[in-house]
């Protein structure tokens, strides 16, 4: 084969096939909804095992992939911080940003900014308050659709066919589910969910949705809070989240119940 040959439009187009099958690999990945083993990575990307293998490989080294200690596999920090790249770049998300900001300099208290994945809730934005709050939850923690704040108000309102997966999931590993009708009328009636000593011990936190055009939550915002900050104002700084996420809806053009 001549250097012309090797260098020519089929060698390109080799090169590409074999990003797009990376790419294939790093979408089943982000599709499994948490860690999964190799042969069920290359079923769903349609690759052999060692096929699969090779990618993974690729990918765990580029920071894209990560495998842990049983061998199964799962979207790596590269991928994290692409993703909130790339929400940085959207208006709303620096909507949402903005008014989180204004809230934590307001209210001092510690917040977070979630958006919906394959996997459920994702946390992209951590802001600390006055005092910081210490918890086993940061940038890229998936929170529990069932029994978190965050998790709710994307059960309210996203549709069924949205929440299906993760929903599953998070029942299959609850042995008493709770009333989700209950939950989806109060987050509802009050546009904010809350959890006290649900997902950590002494931690409490409140919710509340940033709509987009379609009346969708593009994003949730959450403040927390450790049983060392006194419970006086909680229904003060829910009012100050919820206007905060009523403001951040409509400066990006999305629609704010009533």
């Amino acid at each position: 084969m001549s250097k012309h040959e090797a260098s020519g439009p089929s060698a390109s187009r080799r090169g590409i096939q074999s990003v797009e099958t990376g790419l294939r690999v790093l979408a089943a990945l982000a599709a499994s909804g948490g860690p999964a083993p190799l042969t069920a990575l290359g079923v769903r990307a349609g690759l052999s095992p060692s096929q699969t293998h090779r990618y993974l490989q690729s990918l765990v080294v580029s920071g894209m992939a990560v495998q842990d200690a049983t061998s199964r596999y799962d979207l790596g920090p590269g991928v994290i911080r692409i993703g909130i790249a790339a929400l940085a770049r959207l208006n709303a998300f620096a909507r949402a940003e903005a008014a989180m900001q204004r809230f934590v300099e307001e209210t001092g208290r510690t917040s977070l900014l979630s958006v919906w994945g394959e996997a459920g809730a994702v946390c992209v934005r951590w802001y600390p308050g006055r005092p910081a709050v210490v918890a086993n939850v940061g940038v890229g923690s998936v929170m529990p659709l069932l029994f978190s704040a965050t998790g709710r108000v994307f059960l309210t309102f996203l549709s069924a066919q949205e929440v299906a997966g993760p929903l599953a999931a998070a029942k299959a590993e609850t042995a008493t589910p709770p009333d989700l009708e209950a939950i989806r009328a109060s987050v509802r009636q009050s546009l904010t969910a809350e959890s006290d000593d649900t997902l950590f011990v002494g931690l409490r936190a409140m919710a509340a949705p940033i709509f987009d055009l379609q009346g969708r939550p593009s994003a949730v915002a959450t403040a927390v809070a450790t049983a060392a900050i006194p419970r006086g104002r909680d229904a003060e700084v829910a009012e100050r989240l919820r206007a905060a996420c009523r403001d951040a809806t409509r400066e990006a053009g999305g629609v704010w119940p009533g």
